[in-house]
């Protein structure tokens, strides 16, 4: 069993990073960092907007951080991307 994501939406996972202050100290996820993230493109939709932007599964990307749909499957964590939300590739 896998997941699909329907028209302009993507399948990503998240990558975790930690955030250390110049003085050494690790800051939790929930302190509320910037509102953008990267993470690894799992699955893709078939959408005509989304086919536009040239992306493949395994590519990293810098994504907008709030605006997308949080979803657990098989004990991980996914997130499920508007086409509009991807800001970047990360070469």
């Amino acid at each position: 069993m896998s997941i699909r994501p329907l028209g302009d939406r993507v399948l990503v996972k998240p990558l975790k990073e930690e955030e250390v202050t110049k003085s050494g100290i690790v800051l939790p996820d929930t302190v509320d960092k910037e509102k953008k993230t990267e993470g690894e493109i799992i699955a893709l939709g078939e959408g005509e907007k989304l086919s536009k932007l040239n992306l493949k599964a395994g590519m990293k990307i810098l994504f907008k951080k709030g605006w997308d749909d949080d979803i657990k499957f098989n004990g991980e964590e996914f997130k499920i991307l508007d086409h509009d939300e991807i800001l970047a590739v990360i070469e």
